[in-house]
């Protein structure tokens, strides 16, 4: 009994670190916002300017928001170079997918510089809302259409027949109903999903991402679509599990954390069992780990995963 106290006690202490640190990072970021840029219009398919900025790597989400807040169509440093051609030894562009009241540059300030560094041709789309820096709220089959859009534009620019796709959250729910239903089964070869809500989750997890996102009480009290097509039991979740959760087609690696507790039960993230299913847990591999939902694409034990989910040939076993 008292290891089980210690261990939720341990758990608070990291949920509410994680709320001191993004509170900290608004008051140091807020006052330079710039809402003179707009993030694209949902029904649009997510533009690319060329003006848009490339932020610093980041080593954690909260210092990643805080950018944002001041810079909402920042781009993740290594992404969004469409003159860049994918070599042999990573023949597929890799796509990243950012969560509910995310956006691209927030979601993958740590992994898009590793993956362009590791070889990869690495590219980011903002979707799901109409200004920065809380994305990821509108409708999700209005946002699987701007991620097809946003594929088919990768693909044209680098010649690459299919892509990799890495998600976060929603983003790694979402874009299966692209591959289901809009023809992403012929364009995407792996899907690495980072804590996906795939069988939804409760509200009180939905709660605490309001909470742990600075304005997302607002956002959520104000409508938030795809939070609630996020519900354990929607009609958008029924009806993207119907009939099989997966394409053959397709390899698909979850990788959750017993800590996530917004996506709740964390269990909720895994993929019915399949030969092209790999679901893992970050305490299987590293029992100490104790990332969280938000954090876990800042977590390296996690990105050593997905390098080895996007080549399993030259896999390395991850460091505790």
């Amino acid at each position: 009994m008292h290891t089980r106290r210690l261990r939720r006690t341990r758990r608070r202490r990291l949920v509410f670190s994680s709320l001191a640190g993004l509170t900290a990072a608004v008051c140091i970021g807020v006052a330079g916002v710039d809402r003179s840029q707009a993030a694209p219009d949902p029904g649009d398919a997510a533009p690319v300017a060329a003006t848009d900025p490339q932020g610093p790597p980041q080593d954690d989400f909260a210092s990643a928001f805080a950018y944002s807040l001041a810079h909402p169509t920042a781009v993740p440093s290594g992404a969004n170079d469409f003159t860049c051609r994918p070599g042999a030894a990573h023949p597929r562009p890799v796509v990243l997918v950012h969560g509910t009241m995310e956006n691209r540059y927030d979601n993958w300030a740590a992994l898009a510089p590793r993956l362009k560094e590791a070889g990869y041709c690495v590219f980011a789309l903002n979707h799901g809302g109409t200004s920065g820096p809380l994305l990821g709220t509108a409708d999700m089959a209005a946002s699987a259409r701007q991620l097809a859009d946003f594929v088919g534009r990768v693909r044209s620019a680098t010649g690459a027949a299919k892509v990799d796709l890495v998600g976060h959250s929603q983003g790694g729910m979402m874009p299966r109903y692209y591959i289901k239903n809009l023809g992403g089964a012929a364009e995407v070869d792996k899907l690495v999903a980072l804590t996906p809500s795939n069988h939804g989750t409760t509200f009180s997890g939905l709660g605490l991402l309001a909470l742990v996102i600075p304005g997302g009480n607002e956002v959520l009290g104000a409508g938030c679509k795809a939070c609630s097509q996020q519900l354990i039991g929607s009609d958008f979740l029924k009806a993207l599990n119907a009939g099989g959760e997966t394409d053959p087609g397709v390899t698909y690696t979850v990788i959750t954390t017993r800590y996530d507790e917004v996506v709740t039960p964390y269990t909720s993230a895994y993929l019915d069992a399949a030969p092209n299913v790999t679901n893992t847990k970050l305490q299987d591999v590293c029992p100490a780990e104790s990332t969280d939902h938000v954090n876990i694409s800042y977590s390296a034990l996690a990105s050593r995963l997905v390098l080895n989910a996007l080549d399993p040939a030259h896999a390395q076993r991850p460091t505790c």
